[in-house]
Order: structure tokens, then sequence, then C-alpha cells
């Protein structure tokens, strides 16, 4: 997807050594960005995602840090910055379901452990960019949101739905923050999207098999199909989406 030439624009991308944030990454970096890519913590698959990226550019660097931190999450912002001064798009990414577990069987640890991961990590990250978009006067800042925060998730995903519903509330937070900065922020819902650490992990084959079957599109999401409508938030073609929470999820969701 060819949508503008983001050359001297950069981009942080965390939770990005697979899947869904490594997919925008590789079009970010397609359409001519500088990119920062992250791992919480598996140094491997960030060198190969690295790797991986590096054989078609030298406008990729790979930042292994937990950005729920505010010392890793600086990390990133130093890597960034060593590009041209700028970071100009955020891609709060970062998240996941960690585990399934049940309301009745309540874990602080778990619990702590997933609202960190999935809200205030966007919360840390956006706390840095913030004061760097206002130097320049411009920058996008994109906070993934997911289909869970809207219906609840599946079995034992609560507390992960809840973390998503946060992100909602904080992109309109940061929209009124904001005002009058020319930072546009939004946030991404995806749905069930198929070949993700996420799905292949809690979701058996069956499950994918049927809902297949009640998208309206009678297909699967794939991580492209969600770096494509990244792109697009954070091109000049949707200057004008400011706080919306866009889904993307064939139709499974109809809000």
């Amino acid at each position: 997807m060819q949508m503008e030439n983001f050359k001297n624009k950069t981009v942080i991308v965390t939770g990005s050594a697979q899947g869904i944030g490594l997919e925008i990454a590789k079009l970010f970096i397609s359409n001519g960005a500088n990119v920062i890519i992250n791992s919480r913590n598996d140094n491997d698959k960030l060198n190969e995602a690295v790797g991986l990226i590096s054989l078609n550019s030298k406008n990729i660097r790979g930042v292994l840090a937990d950005v729920s931190i505010i010392e890793g999450a600086k990390n990133l912002f130093n890597e960034a910055l060593k590009f041209n001064g700028n970071v100009d798009i955020l891609i709060n990414n970062a998240g996941g379901l960690i585990d399934r577990v049940p309301i009745s069987d309540y874990n602080e640890a778990h619990f702590d452990k997933v609202i960190s991961s999935n809200l205030k990590t966007a919360f840390v990250m956006s706390s840095l960019a913030i004061p760097i978009m206002e130097k320049q006067k411009s920058g996008h800042i994109i906070n993934f949101t997911s289909q869970a925060g809207y219906d609840g998730g599946g079995p034992g995903a609560a507390a992960y739905a809840s973390a998503k519903a946060g992100i909602v509330a904080f992109t309109k937070g940061l929209v009124k923050e904001l005002e009058g900065k020319n930072i546009i922020c939004n946030a991404v819902s995806p749905g069930f999207i198929q070949q993700t650490s996420f799905h292949n992990t809690f979701t058996s084959k069956e499950v994918h098999s049927k809902v297949k079957d009640v998208v309206p599109l009678k297909r699967l999401g794939n991580a492209s199909d969600v770096a494509d409508l990244v792109l697009f938030l954070c091109s000049k073609r949707s200057s004008y989406i400011n706080g919306a929470s866009i889904h993307i999820n064939g139709g499974l969701l109809l809000v």
C-alpha cells in the first residue's frame, strides 16, 4: 500500500518484534520512514526482526526494553532521536492477553501485569512523546485497543478487555489535552487477526474455523490489513480523523 513518502519521518512501534507490530514496522520502512521496533524481553526475536527488515533498509533499530517503566521507555526515544532529532509517529502496540483467568479466580499479579502491559505502556510512552511532538508542532499517536474492549472478550479475558476499554478513554483524553497542538490521536481496534501470537496461543483451531464462518466477509483478518489502516491514519489523507477508534474486524462486531 503506497500511501505517501514518509522519508525523514521517525516512527516508534512498541511490541513489534512479531505479529501486527512487526508488519506495521515493515510497512513504514517500505514507505521511507525511520523505525524503532521493540520487545520487552525476547532479544533473539528482536534481532531476528531487525535482520529481516534490514535486508532492505538501514533505517531500522531494535530496542529491548519494558516500556511500562519510564526508564525503559526512554531508551526507545533516545534511539529514535538519533535518526533526525524528531519523533513523528508513536504506535502504542505493546500488550496482550497474558493468560485466561476467570474473575472468580482473581490473581493480583496477573491483573497488574495485564493492566501494565496494555494500558500503562500507552500512558508512559505518550507522556514521553508529547513534549517532543509539541516542540515539533506535529505528531501522530496511535493506540491499540481491541474488539474485547467493546464486547468484553472471551472466557477469562475480563482484565484484558478492561485494559483495552481503558485505551479508548485514554485516546479521548489525549485529544482533549492536546487541543491546538497539531498532534492527532486515534485508536485501532482489531477483531480476529490470524497468525498472531495472541490467537495462535489462546484460540483453538476449531474457534478459528467458527469465527471465519460468522465474519460477514468470510475471512479472517491479517496483520497486513491492520498495518494498512495504521499507515492511512498517519498519512495526510486522514488529517481530519482525530479521537476515533477505528474497528477492523470484517464486520464481526458492528458498533
